[in-house]
């Protein structure tokens, strides 16, 4: 670690992008009809998951996030790069959706983003 007061930042964040794992993040909601008829309380969580998501991106922890318009049912996904599995689950612990007790849950699974 002592690259990082030796290295230019960009060459130590790009050894710190190396060390880290993606993860690929499911957001459930409560009910499959929620994209069809979400509640003013609803909208106000989702402004507030919305917002937290941006900050992930400002800070370069998520890659990418936002819904998926699934005829069956919609959902949120989210794709994280950090150490482990348990930071993942650390940053929904922290998700304003559930943080709300509004029943949403998530799921994480571990993957390989493949870039450019």
């Amino acid at each position: 670690m002592a690259c990082r007061l030796l290295c230019p930042s960009q060459h130590w964040e790009e050894i710190m992008r190396k060390e880290r794992k993606q993860f690929f993040i499911r957001l459930i909601p409560p009910r499959a009809s929620f994209t069809m008829d979400i509640t003013e309380p609803e909208k106000a969580i989702m402004q507030e998951h919305a917002a937290y998501w941006q900050k992930l991106l400002r800070k370069n922890i998520a890659v990418a996030f936002g819904p998926v318009f699934d005829p069956k049912g919609g959902y949120g996904i989210g794709i994280v790069e950090v150490m482990d599995e348990n930071e993942a689950r650390e940053i929904m612990a922290h998700d304003p959706t559930i943080k709300a007790g509004q029943d949403f849950s998530f799921e994480i699974h571990a993957m390989k983003l493949v870039r450019k």
